[in-house]
């Protein structure tokens, strides 16, 4: 019974794993332009203009920025989009 339990709760660990949130982080480069930053988040994180303007403006001045948070078959999608349009990104578990 011992055995039993122990790989119900492996099985449920690894589940919540996945299902955990986690965030793409955007991180600041020299290449890019504020309208490219801009338009690839409302394109593929579907911010608001605003909203995609207001992470371009931290992420210049703190380095960084969270721009989307969810579960991490969700966020690969975006994650991969972004760094195709070459911006610096990786998904991160909260």
């Amino acid at each position: 019974m011992t055995k039993e339990i122990v790989k119900e709760k492996k099985e449920t660990q690894s589940l919540d794993s996945i299902l955990e949130n986690h965030n793409i982080v955007l991180f600041n480069d020299d290449v890019n332009s504020f309208d490219h930053v801009i338009n690839s988040l409302v394109k593929y994180c579907k911010h608001s203009p605003v909203q995609a303007e207001q992470c371009a403006h931290i992420v210049h001045y703190n380095g960084k920025c969270m721009v989307k948070t969810g579960n991490i078959a969700k966020l690969k999608p975006i994650c991969s989009a972004l760094l195709d349009k070459g911006l610096s990104a990786e998904i991160t578990k909260i």
